[in-house]
């Protein structure tokens, strides 16, 4: 049976994926369409796919920055709309109630609340998972978008702690020497290398010592998995263990949509009360822009941000699955959330790969903030008398600005997303400032590049260079433009693009690597043409 679904998941996936639809549509598809068939989730895929979401949780904790979720936007947008949002669904479902609706008719006031509460939450999946997929997981409106769900996994715990009530243990305080002996978790991590210990290594902090032990003392695991990334992700080596586990997670997420999918049989009932609750959607949307606009964003910084959190929870299917076993909530309504997380899932993957048109087509008639009130994150860039252009400041771009300063002085200004690594490229005597270039906005808010004559695409995600491109081409810029990639293809269709040279990263680094064993070996040495290596062939023979 296991095989069955893994044969539907890839054919859905696949369909989806030439639909130009994110290959989680197709998995959710495929789910639902097993389900119709009369098939039912095994311990197998359910198995997997709660591993996949702890290591979700987890890489998005090797990300973060404790700072971010203190920050004023994060923290106080997060509760804002949850209150906002709570109180809306409390009085649509309500309004349901007074019109009719089946499924409302044995319902009291205190459970609607509880719905309305599931309501208010935003996919941690589905939204990162979008994200990555579009190679925006270092942009502002991303860092919103994950602050504001992190913000909502900790209101889960809270909530899930008191309705259940059920408390952590009194060892759980246990839980705050954590922090002190993170020091022994970065000396291990120190000794695991690159390869599959790296990779045991993530998999034990994520579901020993952070699902494992947060569940052992009675709080969510997903919690654990979550606080042990971040406690990880000052590290030097966070973002390769990061990268390591990203396939592997990737795999097990697969599981997690076919599960929703397998999950329950759909009804009439259940099936129009999702559709009523995929109309209230928009208006959660709206909300978020309101709310995250209050803290001085640009609109595209807003609306984005609110696309990726257009959608309904999987953490509605566990609440809502607990409700009903304890008699809290129909199984009918529990089928209807998961009709609807699906629904909103579905819906969402289009309207997110169409984020920058819909910001086109609203920028017109959405009231921008003044310049002067903008939040420090989304200032105007002046990019001064730089001639070089470089997007992406890891080891490659990096590279490249150092080697264009020996040769011909500072008159390069280097791009990072990463507010912490512009600090250390600063420190290092480096022009490089806070930007994100697959942000249309990041290119409205330059104030001049007619003194750029080189623009280097260094970015590691190649739908974010395609982006930046795009958008050079939009301006109409002139200059000269090069770009990196990691297959062959990429390389060809960058060239296609327009780019005028675009370099295999692992290709060029067998290159340069041969020219560095050139430029260090021993003056004396003399590479020997054909003539001579035939000459020392026929002496060896001889």
């Amino acid at each position: 049976m296991d095989i069955l679904f893994i044969i539907a998941a890839f054919l859905s996936g696949f369909i989806a994926l030439n639909l130009k639809l994110p290959p989680l549509v197709g998995f959710l598809v495929a789910g639902f369409g097993l389900q119709y068939a009369g098939f039912q989730t095994t311990e197998l895929i359910s198995g997997l796919s709660d591993v996949g979401v702890i290591l979700l949780l987890f890489s998005i904790g090797l990300k973060l920055d404790i700072k971010t979720l203190m920050a004023k936007e994060i923290w106080a947008s997060a509760t804002l709309h949850n209150i906002l949002s709570t109180l809306f669904f409390a009085l649509a479902l309500l309004a349901f109630k007074f019109l009719g609706i089946t499924l409302f008719a044995n319902i009291d006031h205190s459970q609607l609340l509880l719905l309305a509460f599931v309501l208010s939450f935003s996919s941690t999946v589905f939204a990162i998972k979008s994200l990555e997929e579009k190679g925006n997981m270092n942009s502002t409106f991303a860092m919103i978008s994950i602050g504001i769900l992190v913000m909502q996994d900790i209101f889960a715990v809270l909530f899930l702690t008191i309705s259940t009530g059920k408390i952590p243990e009194w060892y759980a305080i246990a839980l705050f020497a954590l922090p002190f002996i993170r020091p022994l978790f970065y000396k291990v991590l120190d000794k695991c290398g690159h390869g599959e210990m790296l990779v045991s290594y993530g998999f034990f902090m994520a579901l020993v010592v952070g699902a494992g032990i947060f569940k052992l003392v009675g709080m969510k695991a997903d919690l654990g998995a979550l606080v042990v990334g971040m406690l990880l992700a000052g590290h030097y080596k966070a973002s390769e263990l990061s990268k390591s586990l990203f396939n592997i997670k990737e795999l097990f997420l697969v599981c997690f949509f076919l599960s929703i999918g397998l999950s329950n049989t759909p009804t009439v009932d259940g099936f129009i009360l999702a559709l009523l609750l995929m109309l209230l959607l928009p208006i959660k949307g709206v909300l978020y822009f309101i709310v995250i606009n209050l803290f001085k964003f640009r609109v595209r910084t807003s609306l984005l941000a609110s696309l990726t959190l257009l959608n309904y929870s999987e953490f509605g299917l566990i609440v809502s699955g607990i409700a009903f076993k304890m008699g809290w909530l129909p199984g009918e309504m529990m089928v209807a959330i998961a009709i609807a997380v699906s629904l909103s899932f579905i819906i969402a993957a289009p309207i997110n790969n169409m984020s920058n048109k819909i910001y086109r087509y609203t920028s017109n008639w959405l009231r921008e903030q003044a310049d002067e009130q903008l939040h420090l994150k989304d200032k105007r860039i002046n990019p001064g008398n730089a001639q070089v252009l470089i997007l992406g400041m890891g080891r490659i771009g990096t590279g490249a600005y150092d080697e264009i300063r020996t040769r011909y002085g500072k008159i390069s200004l280097g791009i990072e997303t990463r507010a912490d690594v512009v600090g250390t490229h600063r420190s290092s005597g480096r022009n490089v400032i806070h930007g994100d270039a697959t942000d249309s906005d990041f290119w409205e808010r330059i104030l001049d590049i007619a003194n750029v004559k080189l623009v280097l695409l260094a970015m590691p995600h190649h739908k974010g260079n395609q982006f930046a491109l795009e958008q050079l081409r939009a301006r109409d810029y002139q200059g000269q433009i090069a770009a990196i990639a990691e297959y062959p293809d990429q390389v060809t269709e960058m060239i296609e693009s327009g780019v005028d040279a675009a370099f295999n990263i692992y290709n060029e680094a067998g290159a340069g690597f041969a020219r560095h064993v050139c430029d260090k070996l021993n003056p004396q040495f003399k590479v020997m043409q054909i003539g001579d290596w035939d000459k020392s062939k026929d002496l060896t023979e001889s």
